[in-house]
């Protein structure tokens, strides 16, 4: 059992242990944009602590494509599942509208059509969303252990392995869907490589992974697509993103706006929070690379 393998299952153990129940009357009354939330300046501060970001495991917050649902996982404590609770925005008030077993990261299609969760997806459907359906033979392989997998409004696919601490890549050409290949050593370096985030034009990818350049623990990272198409050097996302905790899992919200991520508050990562921070970082750390488009 490699390194990468033993983090991922004491990951799934500490969160199977850690969270709170949540009902709907736990939750004050939330309106405005944002869940409510005062946005966040140039430095990652907690996502509505108190609210979401409380004592134990609050993570892989991600809003939904037009901004009027937003998800994110706990569970229910000990020796039961992890589960994702979504929240809905109506008469611009949010309320809790569903809840259901984390079978990986919930991601978006950049249309909001698809709900990604690792090999497996849900489609939007008026009730709301469709069972749970598997992805293709060449995602939905036993090859490959995904937590995240993120797409791209080209249906490209970019996913993680923890059984191999690496991020694959899978695009469509003439409409069929490619076999995935690795990244090249660019992305693929250091360690716990994993939670790749693509943008929705392929324009730079986020993942989190622990490196030399690093602040002590996992750190986030970005990669912008080059004019050659190949991926630029991997860019820390500096100290007012990262910490010398552990910093993973980010996401973009679908304006465009902020960079959602989760942080490790303590040094065992029993208590973990949702974070958020002023995606004007990506513009500046463009400008830095030079041969982006």
């Amino acid at each position: 059992m490699n390194r990468h393998y033993r983090f991922y299952v004491l990951f799934v153990f500490l969160l199977s242990i850690s969270g709170k129940s949540y009902s709907q009357h736990e939750f004050p009354v939330l309106k405005g944009s944002y869940m409510g939330q005062t946005p966040p300046g140039k430095t990652a501060e907690p996502f509505a602590p108190g609210i979401i970001s409380k004592q134990g495991w609050e993570l892989e917050g991600v809003f939904a494509p037009g901004m009027q649902e937003f998800y994110f996982t706990t569970n229910e404590g000990e020796g039961t599942p992890s589960k994702v609770i979504g929240f809905r925005q109506l008469n611009n008030v949010w309320k809790k509208h569903t809840e259901f077993k984390r079978k990986g990261e919930v991601t978006f299609s950049p249309d909001g059509s698809r709900m990604h969760m690792a090999k497996g997806y849900k489609d939007r459907t008026a009730e709301g969303w469709s069972e749970t359906k598997k992805l293709g033979p060449k995602i939905n392989s036993k090859e490959y252990g995904i937590m995240r997998l993120s797409a791209s409004a080209k249906g490209t696919y970019v996913f993680d392995d923890f059984k191999s601490a690496a991020i694959r890549i899978s695009t469509v050409k003439n409409g069929k869907r490619q076999d995935p290949v690795l990244l090249d050593s660019v992305i693929n370096s250091g360690k716990k490589t994993a939670h790749p985030f693509i943008a929705p034009d392929e324009s730079y990818l986020i993942w989190d992974s622990v490196r030399e350049d690093g602040f002590g623990d996992s750190d986030l990272y970005i990669s912008f697509k080059q004019v050659d198409g190949s991926w630029g050097a991997a860019i820390n996302m500096g100290e007012k993103v990262n910490s010398n905790k552990w910093d993973a899992f980010g996401t973009v919200t679908p304006d465009g706006k902020y960079l959602l991520f989760n942080r490790g508050i303590d040094d065992n990562n029993k208590n973990v929070d949702i974070y958020w921070v002023d995606a004007q970082i990506i513009q500046t750390l463009r400008k830095s690379n030079a041969h982006s488009f």
